[in-house]
């Protein structure tokens, strides 16, 4: 079975996200993700049976409490992401260097170096063959202002099944 753990934004973050990736897609066709509006923790990985991971996340959620994030402007990887930049708070920032090292006990869930602990917080807008367009997409997005006060208060394991991701657990943090 594939998996991918995130953070969902939820609240006028997360709908903004949502609803911008809907209007790009409508105007421009610019494909991204089927997750829900989230920043990514691990990327997807394969395995049978997760009870580990399940076991490890449920104990850190009751272990540690929720941070706070900005979500402020746009940013790009070269000319092929366009995503909503996070900056996150030095509290967050522990706490995801704290899950990262939980996780990294886990046999089976391999840390990346951009699953890891220095990687570029971003919720994705846009991310799927977008170079033809991107000048265009990047202009057209920076249209609509983008500041949002947020909380890293989730860790959600989403699953790959009939061809989209499907929430499998949900751990909240404190």
């Amino acid at each position: 079975m594939r998996y991918v753990i995130v953070s969902v934004v939820k609240g006028d973050a997360g709908n903004f996200n949502n609803n911008m990736r809907k209007d790009v897609y409508e105007k421009f066709k610019a494909k991204s993700s089927k997750l829900p509006a989230h920043f990514t923790i691990k990327s997807p990985f394969e395995y049978n049976d997760i009870s580990e991971l399940e076991e490890t996340l449920n104990k850190f959620s009751k272990d540690n409490e929720k941070a706070p994030y900005i979500i402020k402007g746009y940013n790009h990887f070269d000319n092929r992401v366009i995503y909503m930049d996070v900056i996150m708070s030095s509290q967050g920032k522990k706490l995801h260097d704290k899950l990262i090292d939980s996780l990294s006990n886990i046999h089976y869930v391999d840390i990346s170096e951009r699953d890891g602990k220095d990687k570029i917080f971003h919720i994705t807008i846009s991310s799927k063959k977008i170079q033809k367009i991107y000048d265009e997409l990047w202009n057209y997005v920076n249209k609509f202002p983008c500041n949002y006060n947020c909380y890293f208060d989730n860790i959600s394991i989403y699953k790959w099944q009939d061809n989209t991701w499907i929430l499998h657990r949900e751990y909240l943090l404190k």
